[in-house]
């Protein structure tokens, strides 16, 4: 029998490494999470096996279940990715955003795109000092159909990532849209790129630092949510 529960080990380990990159996923029996979106954020359409990607369809399952476990008390999502699905990667970062455990992020490598608002959406936001983040209009992959509808469908996906941007950091909108807008830093693009103290200074993210930071911020918010707590509790 003992042979037999290390060869699932064994196994599960290595569906682990496959899936997730990770040898143990972390499990919700622990006081503090971690959640990496590393790569491509994948959505409905599957890519290639030689992509690195971060499928939403793994992370969704893994926020509820931290959100439904007393044990859990607090979130770091780690993140170095070069954006995505747009739908998915919108759809993430709305659930982190509505988790009532603490959040903090850290972009550790970059936070582009889609990763700009999967940034902003913990309660608190974290970015190296070489780390890296691009802001520019969304863009879409396969064939465009040339009729105003399309342009239209553009116009009210960029309005939902630029709302939720404004409304998860400090930045302002028109300072957002001027950034998205910038035609003199990317080769053959729009867009803006923002080096650790840059992203900071723009109002997206809170403050420049590391993994010590991140997880200090974290546990000095669990214990401000307790103590309101508490405070709500007393007569």
């Amino acid at each position: 029998m003992a042979d037999e529960e290390k060869v699932e080990q064994k196994e599960e380990k290595l569906e682990n490494i496959k899936e997730l990159g990770n040898v143990e996923i972390p499990r919700p029996d622990e006081r503090i999470q971690v959640i990496p979106i590393i790569g491509q954020i994948e959505g409905h359409n599957l890519l290639s096996p030689q992509t690195k990607a971060t499928k939403y369809e793994h992370v969704i399952p893994q926020l509820i279940g931290m959100e439904r476990d007393d044990r859990v008390e607090g979130l770091l999502i780690i993140l170095n990715t070069v954006g995505g699905d747009v739908e998915a990667g919108l759809a993430i970062a709305e659930m982190i955003n509505s988790l009532s455990k603490p959040t903090v992020s850290l972009v550790i490598g970059g936070g582009h795109s889609i990763g700009v608002p999967l940034a902003t959406s913990a309660r608190y936001s974290f970015i190296s000092p070489t780390a890296t983040m691009i802001v520019h209009p969304i863009r879409m992959t396969g064939m465009v159909i040339g009729v105003p509808q399309t342009f239209e469908y553009f116009n009210k996906m960029q309005k939902r990532i630029i709302d939720f941007v404004v409304r998860t950091s400090r930045v302002d909108k028109e300072s957002l849209q001027n950034m998205m807008l910038q035609t003199d830093e990317l080769l053959n693009d729009m867009g803006t790129i923002l080096i650790g103290q840059q992203a900071v200074e723009s109002g997206i993210i809170n403050e420049v630092g590391g993994i010590k930071d991140a997880l200090s911020k974290l546990y000095s918010l669990i214990d401000e949510q307790k103590q309101n707590a508490q405070a709500q509790k007393q007569p």
